[in-house]
């Protein structure tokens, strides 16, 4: 029985977008191959609001927070984390011997703008990393008001990982001045997983001339070269069946819902899953700094969620325990990509009835 899924990737998929995947095959050098990576990338960039470039990855968004925190770092980077996945950008860093300087807030705050005034004032680093949306925490960062801070460092480049709220929170790359945005297809976007997007700055790509040790399948720079040389073709053999599929997803997303009604909807269901857990739980993140497209929620009852998630999934739904060290202590219910706002209303009456006999 297929479960309706409330977790932070992989999502459900509309099976017009599994039905795209499954076109014939082109030969990725040819000029088909280079007409649907174009149409992609331009309609990305309407997502991203970005004039800049965008670079695919065949990769989870895991990769392009590798290749970017590499390719771009030619002194020291800091990350700012407010969960697990931003310490994985710094496992990565460390990983691929970049040095590195991890700032971590307590899980369940925000990176607030003051920390980060306070150590890009240092003078210490070239790079600087935030998460946008943190699916461990259910955190949704300033990134507005860190972007204010930021611009007292012009030669500072900003990366930010958006993998879990692109296409379903406004993030407007180029008004913030970010150097590179990461996302992924299997999240709000409502691909399948296995294609990773980024948007860069022409003065990210001069930066990384000055890193020698880049990499080879994640070398952003590379990347863009090569797209330049054939245009919106990739060093390595992509994953067609994604661009098919994220061609006709985002002709969805800009044409039929629109990004404004698409934002507006993923709001009303993070209302909607925060307003339920302040009823029968709490929530983890701090008011103000909440999700968009995830609520992590504390189980304040103490209910096993393991056994939880085993009885809704007889019913045909599945959400998420809380991640790493948060397990059990917390569960999490993801509301993104184009869930809707009854199918949200259907799995909540299922919570509450299973959770009374618990």
């Amino acid at each position: 029985m297929h479960k309706k899924l409330f977790i932070p990737g992989p999502v459900d998929v509309r099976p017009e977008i599994l039905e795209a995947m499954a076109a014939p095959m082109i030969g990725h050098r040819t000029k088909a191959a280079s007409q649907v990576g174009e149409a992609v990338c331009t309609k990305l960039q309407k997502v991203f609001f970005t004039e800049n470039p965008i670079l695919l990855s065949t990769s989870s968004g895991t990769g392009l927070m590798e290749g970017s925190i590499r390719s771009l770092t030619a002194k020291r980077a800091v990350v700012f984390s407010v969960g697990a996945f931003g310490n994985r950008w710094a496992k990565l860093a460390k990983s691929n011997g970049v040095p590195v300087d991890l700032v971590e807030a307590e899980w369940g705050q925000p990176t607030l703008p003051e920390i980060v005034d306070e150590h890009l004032a240092s003078g210490k680093y070239d790079v600087f990393t935030v998460t946008h949306n943190e699916t461990s925490t259910g955190i949704m960062n300033p990134v507005y008001e860190i972007a204010e801070i930021r611009r007292k460092y012009p030669d500072i480049l900003w990366l930010i990982d958006s993998v879990s709220a692109m296409a379903g929170a406004k993030i407007e790359v180029d008004k913030l001045g970010i150097d590179v945005c990461i996302t992924s297809s299997q999240k709000a976007l409502g691909l399948p997983p296995g294609l990773a997007a980024c948007s860069v700055t022409p003065r990210a790509l001069e930066h990384a001339e000055k890193v020698e040790n880049r990499g080879t399948y994640l070398d952003i720079l590379a990347i863009y070269k090569y797209m330049q040389k054939k245009p919106y073709q990739y060093p390595s053999t992509p994953t067609l069946s994604h661009y098919f599929a994220l061609d006709k997803q985002l002709d969805y997303i800009l044409n039929v819902e629109g990004l404004e009604n698409r934002y507006a909807r993923h709001q009303k269901m993070a209302e909607i899953t925060r307003a339920w857990a302040k009823e029968h739980f709490d929530t983890f993140a701090a008011d103000g700094y909440q999700s968009m497209t995830l609520t992590t929620i504390k189980n304040t009852k103490g209910i096993s969620i393991a056994d939880l998630n085993k009885r809704i999934g007889e019913l045909g739904y599945m959400i998420s325990n809380g991640y790493g060290n948060l397990k059990e202590k917390t569960f999490r219910i993801a509301h993104m990509a184009d869930r809707k706002v009854a199918e949200l209303e259907e799995l909540l009456a299922v919570l509450n009835k299973e959770i009374a006999k618990m």
